[in-house]
């Protein structure tokens, strides 16, 4: 057979029809479809698949997120297109098998025992032998060895001659008929795990996805898919002791519920770490209840561990918040510390902040999510948790190991620890607005010192920015919050300013003593925020911190001056810092600090804090002080009707490229003719590739045809007429080397 790219040729009047089955049949029309195909899976796995559309406009600004929207690039595997092209693809392979299997089916079967002599001299694989014995003996001694190469044989008589015609390896053509229907069955099996079937739901019976939060049993059936849906993939959140019966499926504009014939209880979520903290295993220990037969089935479902019931898989999805139990303190970020209150409430619900908390005003707390492991990186930029930075050197071997091996592996030391349990919540006022928080509740080391990370983002788009407040003495944030009530408290500031320069300056100069003092509680005010000069902050910022100091030094000394000034007065405000410190702890009823390194570190890291919680944009820090943990289960649940299609699919595509390059077809005649002193045999072989194993085969084999025939074998000479006899014996001829030759249409 030759090969050919053009299409089934229908026998039809209809020029129209004829052209559009010829064009669906062709080669090439599968060759585009299968390259577009290609193409659409190369985008659907670069780019993210079903994320939320805010994310596309973060990442491609509002024009592309829209044009790539409509396009459909962002559910590339879903999109009307992509199927469309699926089952054009499955028409095009089809029409393509109907019409070669049939010759490839006939060409298998066939012996080709219409080859005639000359045809058999024209091979370039041949040879001749002169037998001794008769042309019946000849004829079953070559039967026999062909039997016993592996060739199935049959003998005929023709003419004179008898034809000894085997074949060995014509099973090799089911494997281009077994990959080209492995496509058509694995996009069949693709088709039918699709959302197309619940897109002929939506269509054909005005099922349409909800964007409201309603109660699942109070949603209409409108909006429900029932237990007979041959197909979908949704997911469910379970949490501990509680049971589901629904999936949520996930659609562009809303959600649709699928009813499950079974529901699933969560009895115990299971999480187990490693030494460092990471996460080792996800396990759920679940209980199916089916709902027909009220049977209970215990199950437990891990990651790549599904288990799979009436049908439905069930998958390990990821695993969440089930609304644990949260007791904090809120502290108050303006005004005296002692107004706190207690604050509790579980994740997923909220809670009013007291009125009488200063800065509060109709607030309420929204507790978003909660994580009792956090493992994180501490290790410095160096990659060393020294806080001093010091240079270890490494040997060659070691360097060289580092950056060697693994794709994934970091020359940077990585020294991931668990740095205890964390709160997310969101703090909206009486306007709707609303800033997210996330706050640990063990302080954590970073350089060697010890602080409490408070998060804070305006967007959910945004990373945290931390604010570090440094632990005091007893490892908690009290002194801290000491020392920030007493630098809004305006007598405060000027006591300590009145300290720092009483010990700062020799009673001997009173002038000096009383400018220094002056300057003092002016850094005090700028930093405290209560020096009304300062007009020119950044939009929406508070006045206070280093930026009042900043804005203050820009529009009031010299350019020239301004970084002498500026190193001037963060030592006033450094040391003043220091008595107001001792101020607010002598009001608590402690004693004073000695000076030493830790405690001046304490101070500094404080004021550091100080002017970043201006930034803060809260008007309380909740600190957490216990939880009740209440984990829940997110699975994932299948029903794939065509995974199992698939795999057939699969089975076929393998065992037909299989027998595409591991079997070859191989053709052997034995033509036999009576001489005067025995009979002469012409010997021919052919296959449909020719490569160097066919020509150790065929000298093997002509060999062993001359030791069983106790003859040499020598060349046959190319059989040649002139004339008219050459020319009526060339159709025949061509014939024969083309039906020899194998080739198929792909």
């Amino acid at each position: 057979m030759s090969v050919s790219t053009s299409g089934y040729e229908l026998k039809s009047d209809r020029r129209v029809l004829k052209h559009v089955i010829e064009l669906l049949s062709s080669m090439r029309f599968a060759i585009a479809l299968l390259v577009v195909l290609a193409i659409a899976s190369i985008v659907g796995t670069v780019l993210t698949q079903d994320d939320p559309y805010p994310n596309y406009v973060n990442q491609f600004g509002p024009f592309w997120a829209d044009i790539f929207r409509a396009a459909g690039l962002y559910t590339v595997y879903s999109a009307w297109w992509f199927m469309l092209i699926l089952g054009f693809l499955i028409v095009s392979i089809s029409l393509c098998v109907i019409r070669n299997s049939p010759k490839m089916v006939a060409d298998m079967k066939s012996w080709k025992d219409k080859v005639r002599e000359g045809s058999l001299r024209a091979f370039h694989h041949k040879a001749e032998y002169a037998a001794g014995t008769a042309r019946a003996e000849t004829a079953r001694r070559l039967s026999a060895l062909a039997g016993k190469r592996g060739y199935r044989y049959v003998v005929r008589e023709s003419e004179g001659a008898t034809l000894v015609a085997a074949k060995r390896g014509a099973l090799s053509k089911i494997g281009y008929i077994f990959a080209h229907l492995a496509i058509v069955v694995i996009c069949i099996g693709g088709l039918m795990d699709s959302n197309l079937p619940i897109k002929f739901q939506m269509w054909l019976f005005g099922k349409s996805p909800i964007s409201t939060s309603a109660v699942i049993n109070d949603i209409s059936s409108a909006h429900r898919l029932s237990q007979s849906n041959p197909t979908f993939r949704g997911y469910a959140w379970v949490p501990e002791g509680q049971h589901v019966s629904t999936a949520i499926l996930n659609q562009p504009t809303g959600s649709l519920i699928q009813d499950l014939p079974f529901s699933i209880e969560l009895k115990k979520f299971i999480v187990d770490y490693y030494s460092t903290g990471m996460p080792k295993l996800f396990a759920s220990d679940i209980v199916v209840i089916d709902h027909a037969t009220g049977k209970r089935i215990p199950a437990r479902v891990e990651v790549n561990k599904p288990f799979e019931y009436d049908g439905v898989s069930i998958y390990q999805s990821s695993f969440q918040d089930g609304g644990s139990q949260m007791s904090m303190t809120a502290w108050p970020m303006t005004g005296d510390t002692t107004k706190t209150m207690p604050v509790t409430g579980a994740i997923g619900s909220s809670a009013p902040l007291s009125a009488s908390m200063p800065g509060v005003n109709g607030q309420t707390v929204e507790f978003a999510d909660f994580r009792a492991i956090n493992v994180e990186n501490v290790t410095n930029g160096s990659g060393q948790n020294d806080a001093r930075g010091v240079v270890v050197h490494h040997s060659v071997e070691q360097m060289l190991d580092a950056r060697l091996g693994s794709g994934a592996k970091s020359s940077k030391q990585v020294d991931l620890q668990n740095v205890g349990p964390s709160v997310q919540y969101k703090i909206r006022g009486t306007d709707g607005q609303a800033r997210e928080f996330n706050n640990y509740m063990l302080p954590v080391e970073v350089d060697g010192a010890r602080y409490f990370l408070a998060g804070m983002r305006t967007t959910p788009n945004d990373p945290f920015r931390y604010l570090r407040i440094p632990a005091d003495d007893r490892g908690g944030v009290t002194g801290w919050m000491q020392l920030r009530a007493a630098l809004a408290d305006a007598g405060l500031r000027a006591q300590a300013a009145h300290r720092f320069a009483q010990r700062s300056v020799a009673d001997s100069n009173p002038e000096l003593r009383a400018h220094l003092e002056e300057s003092a509680a002016r850094v005090l005010n700028l930093f405290s925020g209560a020096d009304g000069t300062v007009t020119s902050m950044a939009p929406g910022a508070t006045p206070g911190g280093f930026q009042s100091i900043a804005s203050f030094i820009d529009h009031s000394v010299p350019k020239g001056e301004q970084e002498k000034a500026a190193s001037l007065l963060l030592r006033m405000l450094e040391g003043s810092t220091w008595d107001l410190w001792q101020l607010a702890r002598e009001r608590a009823g402690e004693p004073d600090v000695q000076p030493t390194a830790s405690a001046s570190r304490f101070v500094q890291d404080s004021i550091n804090a100080l002017s970043d919680s201006f930034l803060y944009g809260s008007p309380v820090f909740l600190q957490l002080d216990s939880f009740k943990q209440v984990q829940a289960s997110v699975f994932q649940l299948t029903r794939a009707p065509g995974t199992k299609v698939v795999y057939l699919g699969s089975l076929l595509l393998v065992a037909g490229i299989f027998s595409m390059f591991y079997v070859r077809e191989r053709r052997l005649w034995f033509w036999l003719k009576d001489a005067a002193t025995g009979t002469t045999v012409v010997m021919a072989m052919s296959t449909a590739r020719k490569t160097l194993d066919f020509d150790k085969e065929f000298a093997t084999m002509r060999d062993a045809v001359g030791a069983t025939l106790g003859a040499q074998a020598h060349d046959a000479p190319a059989f040649m007429h002139s004339g008219a006899q050459a020319g009526a014996q060339l159709p025949a001829l061509d014939a024969a080397i083309e039906s020899s030759s194998g080739s198929q249409d792909s």
